[in-house]
Protein backbone atom coordinates (compact mmCIF):
# COMPACT_ATOMS: atom_id res chain seq x y z
CA UNK A 1 0.00 0.00 0.00
CA UNK A 2 1.39 3.41 -0.98
CA UNK A 3 1.29 6.03 1.80
CA UNK A 4 -0.57 9.20 0.91
CA UNK A 5 0.61 12.66 1.86
CA UNK A 6 -1.79 14.43 4.16
CA UNK A 7 -1.95 18.15 4.83
CA UNK A 8 1.50 19.69 5.00
CA UNK A 9 3.01 16.95 2.80
CA UNK A 10 3.45 14.38 5.59
CA UNK A 11 2.22 10.85 5.18
CA UNK A 12 -1.17 10.27 6.79
CA UNK A 13 -4.42 8.39 6.49
CA UNK A 14 -5.87 8.60 2.98
CA UNK A 15 -8.83 10.95 2.56
CA UNK A 16 -11.84 11.04 0.26
CA UNK A 17 -10.09 13.72 -1.82
CA UNK A 18 -7.15 11.35 -2.37
CA UNK A 19 -9.52 8.65 -3.59
CA UNK A 20 -11.20 11.16 -5.91
CA UNK A 21 -7.84 12.19 -7.42
CA UNK A 22 -6.76 8.56 -7.90
CA UNK A 23 -10.09 7.60 -9.53
CA UNK A 24 -10.35 10.78 -11.63
CA UNK A 25 -13.74 11.77 -10.19
CA UNK A 26 -15.11 14.45 -7.90
CA UNK A 27 -15.10 14.15 -4.12
CA UNK A 28 -18.92 14.25 -4.26
CA UNK A 29 -18.87 11.13 -6.46
CA UNK A 30 -16.71 9.33 -3.89
CA UNK A 31 -19.24 10.30 -1.23
CA UNK A 32 -22.09 8.99 -3.36
CA UNK A 33 -20.34 5.66 -3.86
CA UNK A 34 -19.65 5.13 -0.16
CA UNK A 35 -23.13 6.26 0.86
CA UNK A 36 -24.63 3.65 -1.44
CA UNK A 37 -26.49 6.15 -3.64
CA UNK A 38 -27.92 4.68 -6.83
CA UNK A 39 -27.05 7.40 -9.36
CA UNK A 40 -23.48 6.30 -10.02
CA UNK A 41 -22.53 4.21 -13.05
CA UNK A 42 -21.09 0.74 -12.49
CA UNK A 43 -17.82 1.76 -14.17
CA UNK A 44 -17.35 4.83 -11.96
CA UNK A 45 -18.30 2.87 -8.83
CA UNK A 46 -15.71 0.21 -9.68
CA UNK A 47 -12.99 2.86 -10.24
CA UNK A 48 -13.72 4.52 -6.92
CA UNK A 49 -13.70 1.24 -4.99
CA UNK A 50 -10.50 0.15 -6.70
CA UNK A 51 -8.82 3.44 -5.85
CA UNK A 52 -9.99 3.19 -2.25
CA UNK A 53 -8.59 -0.33 -2.01
CA UNK A 54 -5.24 0.73 -3.48
CA UNK A 55 -4.95 3.63 -1.04
CA UNK A 56 -6.25 1.75 1.99
CA UNK A 57 -9.07 4.26 2.40
CA UNK A 58 -11.69 3.49 5.03
CA UNK A 59 -14.82 5.59 5.38
CA UNK A 60 -15.26 7.47 8.64
CA UNK A 61 -18.56 5.86 9.62
CA UNK A 62 -19.13 8.17 12.58
CA UNK A 63 -18.86 11.24 10.34
CA UNK A 64 -21.13 9.66 7.76
CA UNK A 65 -23.74 8.88 10.40
CA UNK A 66 -23.73 12.51 11.53
CA UNK A 67 -24.04 13.74 7.95
CA UNK A 68 -26.71 11.33 6.73
CA UNK A 69 -28.59 10.36 9.86
CA UNK A 70 -27.86 6.70 9.08
CA UNK A 71 -25.24 4.34 10.48
CA UNK A 72 -25.48 1.86 7.59
CA UNK A 73 -25.91 -0.87 10.15
CA UNK A 74 -28.64 -3.48 10.50
CA UNK A 75 -29.55 -5.24 13.72
CA UNK A 76 -30.49 -8.91 13.91
CA UNK A 77 -32.57 -10.57 16.62
CA UNK A 78 -31.98 -14.32 16.52
CA UNK A 79 -32.16 -17.33 18.79
CA UNK A 80 -28.81 -18.23 20.31
CA UNK A 81 -28.51 -21.77 18.97
CA UNK A 82 -26.11 -23.91 16.96
CA UNK A 83 -28.97 -25.70 15.17
CA UNK A 84 -28.32 -25.89 11.43
CA UNK A 85 -31.32 -23.88 10.23
CA UNK A 86 -31.08 -20.72 12.39
CA UNK A 87 -27.26 -20.71 12.18
CA UNK A 88 -27.28 -21.05 8.37
CA UNK A 89 -29.87 -18.31 8.00
CA UNK A 90 -27.77 -15.98 10.16
CA UNK A 91 -24.74 -16.63 7.92
CA UNK A 92 -26.88 -15.84 4.88
CA UNK A 93 -28.07 -12.59 6.47
CA UNK A 94 -24.50 -11.54 7.23
CA UNK A 95 -23.41 -12.14 3.65
CA UNK A 96 -26.40 -10.32 2.21
CA UNK A 97 -25.90 -7.34 4.52
CA UNK A 98 -22.22 -7.14 3.61
CA UNK A 99 -23.06 -7.28 -0.09
CA UNK A 100 -25.49 -4.39 0.42
CA UNK A 101 -22.83 -2.31 2.19
CA UNK A 102 -24.24 -2.61 5.70
CA UNK A 103 -22.62 -3.74 8.93
CA UNK A 104 -24.43 -6.28 11.09
CA UNK A 105 -25.13 -6.13 14.81
CA UNK A 106 -26.47 -9.33 16.34
CA UNK A 107 -28.32 -9.86 19.62
CA UNK A 108 -29.15 -13.43 20.63
CA UNK A 109 -32.26 -14.43 22.53
CA UNK A 110 -32.81 -17.43 24.79
CA UNK A 111 -35.55 -20.01 24.35
CA UNK A 112 -38.22 -19.64 26.99
CA UNK A 113 -37.67 -15.91 27.56
CA UNK A 114 -40.83 -14.08 26.39
CA UNK A 115 -39.21 -10.67 27.02
CA UNK A 116 -36.10 -11.60 25.08
CA UNK A 117 -37.19 -10.27 21.69
CA UNK A 118 -38.34 -6.93 23.10
CA UNK A 119 -35.09 -6.53 25.04
CA UNK A 120 -33.01 -7.43 21.99
CA UNK A 121 -34.86 -4.87 19.85
CA UNK A 122 -34.37 -2.15 22.49
CA UNK A 123 -30.64 -2.93 22.60
CA UNK A 124 -30.32 -2.63 18.83
CA UNK A 125 -32.31 0.61 18.68
CA UNK A 126 -30.00 2.06 21.33
CA UNK A 127 -27.10 1.34 18.95
CA UNK A 128 -28.75 3.42 16.22
CA UNK A 129 -29.36 0.68 13.64
CA UNK A 130 -31.13 1.70 10.43
CA UNK A 131 -33.26 -1.44 10.28
CA UNK A 132 -33.88 -4.68 12.17
CA UNK A 133 -34.09 -8.31 11.07
CA UNK A 134 -36.15 -10.57 13.30
CA UNK A 135 -35.04 -14.16 12.74
CA UNK A 136 -36.74 -15.58 15.82
CA UNK A 137 -37.96 -19.13 15.16
CA UNK A 138 -39.88 -19.79 18.40
CA UNK A 139 -43.33 -18.60 19.40
CA UNK A 140 -42.81 -16.84 22.72
CA UNK A 141 -46.24 -15.22 22.64
CA UNK A 142 -47.49 -12.08 20.94
CA UNK A 143 -44.85 -9.39 20.40
CA UNK A 144 -46.01 -6.01 19.10
CA UNK A 145 -43.49 -3.21 19.17
CA UNK A 146 -43.45 0.18 17.47
CA UNK A 147 -39.75 0.18 16.64
CA UNK A 148 -39.56 3.30 14.47
CA UNK A 149 -37.28 1.74 11.83
CA UNK A 150 -38.01 -0.74 9.02
CA UNK A 151 -38.26 -4.35 10.20
CA UNK A 152 -37.74 -7.57 8.26
CA UNK A 153 -39.40 -10.66 9.76
CA UNK A 154 -38.03 -13.99 8.50
CA UNK A 155 -40.05 -17.18 8.71
CA UNK A 156 -42.49 -16.00 11.38
CA UNK A 157 -45.74 -14.01 11.54
CA UNK A 158 -45.23 -10.27 11.08
CA UNK A 159 -46.16 -9.19 14.62
CA UNK A 160 -44.05 -6.03 14.76
CA UNK A 161 -45.38 -2.54 14.20
CA UNK A 162 -43.12 0.17 12.86
CA UNK A 163 -42.29 2.55 10.07
CA UNK A 164 -42.34 -0.39 7.68
CA UNK A 165 -42.50 -4.11 8.25
CA UNK A 166 -41.80 -6.67 5.55
CA UNK A 167 -42.11 -10.42 5.97
CA UNK A 168 -40.30 -13.08 3.97
CA UNK A 169 -41.14 -16.75 4.35
CA UNK A 170 -38.47 -19.42 4.19
CA UNK A 171 -40.71 -21.68 2.09
CA UNK A 172 -40.95 -24.43 4.71
CA UNK A 173 -44.53 -25.36 3.87
CA UNK A 174 -43.79 -25.71 0.14
CA UNK A 175 -40.69 -27.77 0.85
CA UNK A 176 -42.63 -30.06 3.19
CA UNK A 177 -45.27 -30.56 0.51
CA UNK A 178 -42.56 -31.47 -2.01
CA UNK A 179 -41.04 -34.01 0.40
CA UNK A 180 -44.41 -35.64 1.08
CA UNK A 181 -45.44 -35.62 -2.59
CA UNK A 182 -42.17 -37.34 -3.53
CA UNK A 183 -43.09 -40.28 -1.29
CA UNK A 184 -46.65 -40.41 -2.59
CA UNK A 185 -45.38 -40.30 -6.18
CA UNK A 186 -43.29 -43.39 -5.42
CA UNK A 187 -46.50 -45.24 -4.64
CA UNK A 188 -46.76 -45.06 -0.85
CA UNK A 189 -50.38 -45.10 0.31
CA UNK A 190 -49.70 -42.50 2.99
CA UNK A 191 -46.76 -40.81 4.73
CA UNK A 192 -46.07 -40.61 8.45
CA UNK A 193 -44.57 -37.43 9.93
CA UNK A 194 -41.83 -37.01 12.51
CA UNK A 195 -42.43 -33.37 13.45
CA UNK A 196 -40.28 -30.79 15.17
CA UNK A 197 -41.29 -29.11 18.45
CA UNK A 198 -44.49 -27.20 17.80
CA UNK A 199 -43.37 -24.02 19.57
CA UNK A 200 -41.18 -23.48 16.49
CA UNK A 201 -42.82 -21.71 13.57
CA UNK A 202 -40.79 -23.85 11.15
CA UNK A 203 -42.10 -27.06 12.70
CA UNK A 204 -45.67 -25.84 12.31
CA UNK A 205 -45.09 -24.89 8.67
CA UNK A 206 -43.61 -28.32 7.87
CA UNK A 207 -46.50 -30.06 9.61
CA UNK A 208 -48.96 -27.99 7.59
CA UNK A 209 -47.16 -28.76 4.32
CA UNK A 210 -47.34 -32.50 5.10
CA UNK A 211 -51.05 -32.25 5.90
CA UNK A 212 -51.77 -30.22 2.74
CA UNK A 213 -50.02 -32.76 0.52
CA UNK A 214 -51.95 -35.68 2.01
CA UNK A 215 -55.28 -33.84 1.92
CA UNK A 216 -54.79 -32.90 -1.73
CA UNK A 217 -54.68 -36.61 -2.60
CA UNK A 218 -57.32 -37.63 -0.08
CA UNK A 219 -54.88 -39.76 1.90
CA UNK A 220 -55.05 -40.77 5.54
CA UNK A 221 -53.19 -38.50 7.96
CA UNK A 222 -51.51 -40.75 10.55
CA UNK A 223 -50.84 -39.64 14.11
CA UNK A 224 -47.89 -37.26 14.31
CA UNK A 225 -44.76 -38.14 16.27
CA UNK A 226 -43.10 -35.06 17.78
CA UNK A 227 -39.34 -34.85 18.23
CA UNK A 228 -37.03 -32.08 19.40
CA UNK A 229 -34.83 -31.65 16.27
CA UNK A 230 -32.13 -33.98 17.65
CA UNK A 231 -30.92 -37.26 16.15
CA UNK A 232 -31.64 -38.84 19.54
CA UNK A 233 -35.33 -37.97 19.25
CA UNK A 234 -35.41 -39.48 15.75
CA UNK A 235 -33.76 -42.63 17.10
CA UNK A 236 -36.38 -42.84 19.86
CA UNK A 237 -39.20 -42.30 17.34
CA UNK A 238 -38.05 -45.40 15.43
CA UNK A 239 -39.48 -47.58 18.22
CA UNK A 240 -42.93 -46.08 17.66
CA UNK A 241 -42.65 -46.44 13.89
CA UNK A 242 -41.47 -50.05 14.09
CA UNK A 243 -44.11 -51.00 16.66
CA UNK A 244 -46.92 -49.51 14.57
CA UNK A 245 -46.51 -51.98 11.72
CA UNK A 246 -47.31 -51.23 8.11
CA UNK A 247 -45.42 -47.94 7.99
CA UNK A 248 -43.69 -47.60 4.61
CA UNK A 249 -42.78 -43.90 4.44
CA UNK A 250 -41.77 -41.19 6.92
CA UNK A 251 -41.13 -37.49 6.35
CA UNK A 252 -38.92 -36.08 9.13
CA UNK A 253 -38.92 -32.35 9.83
CA UNK A 254 -35.12 -32.10 9.76
CA UNK A 255 -32.15 -34.17 8.66
CA UNK A 256 -30.83 -34.85 12.17
CA UNK A 257 -34.08 -36.53 13.22
CA UNK A 258 -34.20 -38.41 9.90
CA UNK A 259 -30.67 -39.76 10.44
CA UNK A 260 -31.52 -40.89 13.98
CA UNK A 261 -34.72 -42.47 12.67
CA UNK A 262 -32.85 -44.46 10.02
CA UNK A 263 -30.42 -45.79 12.62
CA UNK A 264 -33.25 -46.83 14.92
CA UNK A 265 -35.19 -48.53 12.11
CA UNK A 266 -32.14 -50.53 11.08
CA UNK A 267 -31.60 -51.70 14.66
CA UNK A 268 -35.29 -52.71 14.78
CA UNK A 269 -34.73 -54.96 11.77
CA UNK A 270 -36.28 -52.67 9.14
CA UNK A 271 -34.34 -51.82 6.00
CA UNK A 272 -34.21 -48.31 4.54
CA UNK A 273 -35.52 -47.87 1.87
CA UNK A 274 -36.59 -51.46 1.12
CA UNK A 275 -39.05 -51.57 4.04
CA UNK A 276 -39.39 -47.89 5.04
CA UNK A 277 -38.52 -44.82 2.95
CA UNK A 278 -37.29 -41.74 4.83
CA UNK A 279 -37.10 -38.11 3.68
CA UNK A 280 -35.39 -35.37 5.70
CA UNK A 281 -35.41 -31.59 5.57
CA UNK A 282 -32.52 -29.06 5.28
CA UNK A 283 -29.89 -30.90 3.20
CA UNK A 284 -27.23 -30.61 5.90
CA UNK A 285 -23.66 -31.33 4.74
CA UNK A 286 -23.64 -34.77 6.40
CA UNK A 287 -26.90 -35.96 4.81
CA UNK A 288 -25.16 -37.07 1.60
CA UNK A 289 -22.67 -39.26 3.50
CA UNK A 290 -24.81 -41.32 5.86
CA UNK A 291 -25.94 -44.87 5.02
CA UNK A 292 -28.07 -44.78 3.01
CA UNK A 293 -27.52 -41.24 1.68
CA UNK A 294 -30.55 -39.22 2.72
CA UNK A 295 -33.23 -37.90 0.37
CA UNK A 296 -34.10 -34.43 1.63
CA UNK A 297 -35.26 -30.95 0.65
CA UNK A 298 -32.74 -28.12 0.54
CA UNK A 299 -33.50 -24.95 2.45
CA UNK A 300 -32.69 -21.86 0.33
CA UNK A 301 -31.02 -19.89 3.13
CA UNK A 302 -28.95 -17.60 0.89
CA UNK A 303 -31.87 -16.87 -1.44
CA UNK A 304 -34.19 -16.03 1.46
CA UNK A 305 -31.57 -13.84 3.16
CA UNK A 306 -30.75 -11.89 -0.02
CA UNK A 307 -34.43 -11.39 -0.87
CA UNK A 308 -35.21 -10.24 2.65
CA UNK A 309 -32.25 -7.86 2.84
CA UNK A 310 -33.15 -6.44 -0.57
CA UNK A 311 -36.60 -5.51 0.72
CA UNK A 312 -35.26 -4.18 4.02
CA UNK A 313 -32.61 -2.00 2.37
CA UNK A 314 -35.21 -0.65 -0.02
CA UNK A 315 -37.43 0.26 2.94
CA UNK A 316 -34.47 2.00 4.62
CA UNK A 317 -33.22 3.91 1.59
CA UNK A 318 -36.57 4.62 -0.12
CA UNK A 319 -38.97 5.23 2.77
CA UNK A 320 -41.65 6.73 0.52
CA UNK A 321 -41.66 3.89 -2.01
CA UNK A 322 -44.51 1.41 -2.19
CA UNK A 323 -43.75 -1.76 -0.21
CA UNK A 324 -42.31 -4.46 -2.48
CA UNK A 325 -43.55 -8.04 -2.45
CA UNK A 326 -41.21 -10.90 -1.72
CA UNK A 327 -40.66 -13.50 -4.39
CA UNK A 328 -41.25 -17.15 -3.54
CA UNK A 329 -38.08 -19.03 -2.51
CA UNK A 330 -37.12 -21.98 -4.73
CA UNK A 331 -38.13 -25.56 -3.93
CA UNK A 332 -35.36 -28.11 -4.43
CA UNK A 333 -35.80 -31.82 -3.73
CA UNK A 334 -32.52 -33.75 -3.42
CA UNK A 335 -33.24 -37.38 -4.20
CA UNK A 336 -30.75 -39.90 -2.81
CA UNK A 337 -30.92 -43.54 -1.72
CA UNK A 338 -33.20 -43.41 1.35
CA UNK A 339 -36.42 -43.48 -0.69
CA UNK A 340 -37.91 -46.13 -2.99
CA UNK A 341 -41.31 -47.53 -3.94
CA UNK A 342 -43.10 -49.39 -1.12
CA UNK A 343 -42.38 -53.08 -0.61
CA UNK A 344 -44.52 -55.50 -2.59
CA UNK A 345 -47.23 -57.67 -1.01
Amino acid sequence: MTPVAGQGGSPGAPRAVDVAQRAGVSQKTVSRVFNGERYVSADVRARVLEAAEELGYRLNTAARALATGRTRSIGVVTLGTALYGPASLLIGIERAARDAGYALRVVNTLEGDPAGVAGAVDSLLAQGVDGIVVSEPIDEGSVSLDVGVPVLVLGAPATFGGARTVAVGVGAESLARAATEHLLDLGHVTVHHLAGPQRWFAARDRLQGWRTALAARDREQPAVIEGDWSAASGYAAARTVAAGGGVTAVFAANDDMAIGLVRGLLEAGLRVPEDVSVVGFDDTPVSAYVTPPLTTVRQPFDAVAHEGLRLLVRAIEEPDAEPARASEPPVELVVRASTAPPPGP
